[in-house]
């Protein structure tokens, strides 16, 4: 049986620029709470997140300024469940419609890209605790990375545990 997912749209932040040869930054967790000598919540190494950590337009969407990517403030859009597929189809339906904030290049997350919104020390939902998200489900939320092994299913992430998994 086919399990089907609800979905969160974003779109590429017009402002991000790509650079070669420099080493990829890495966030922090978000863990705070030691559990253990030497775990995220005891050394809180990487990049510290920006204050406030999203920017709402006014218009459906959000600016992640950490990674500088957009999404849409309503993170069931869909207004339901789909499968893969279907997210995909969703998607190409409001690019070739109307669109969404004035923009008409949305895409469906990659797996990186999704779990970056993860708070690992949160849950129900695993997001920060400024997060301006609407409507959050308690599903998986489908991501456009394929898996490269069995690649009739799809990466997924977990908002409100913060898991990443892949689902068919």
């Amino acid at each position: 049986m086919m399990r089907k997912m609800v979905l969160i749209l974003f779109v590429v932040g017009l402002s991000v620029s790509l650079s070669y040869g420099h080493p990829a930054e890495v966030w922090q967790t978000g863990q705070k709470t030691t559990y253990a000598t030497g775990d995220d919540g005891d050394l809180e190494k990487g990049v510290a997140w920006p204050s406030p950590r999203f920017m709402d337009h006014g218009n459906g969407t959000i600016t992640d300024t950490l990674t500088g990517l957009m999404w849409t403030k309503n993170a069931n859009l869909a207004g339901g469940t789909k499968t893969w597929q279907g997210a995909l189809d969703y998607v190409k339906s409001i690019n070739s419609g109307a669109g969404l904030g004035g923009y008409h290049d949305w895409r469906l997350p990659n797996r990186k890209e999704l779990f970056s919104l993860i708070d690992h020390s949160k849950w129900y939902p695993a997001l920060p605790a400024s997060h301006p998200f609407q409507n959050v489900q308690s599903y998986y939320y489908w991501s456009s990375t394929t898996d490269a092994y069995f690649t009739d299913y799809a990466w997924v992430v977990d908002m409100w545990y913060g898991g990443v998994d892949r689902q068919q």
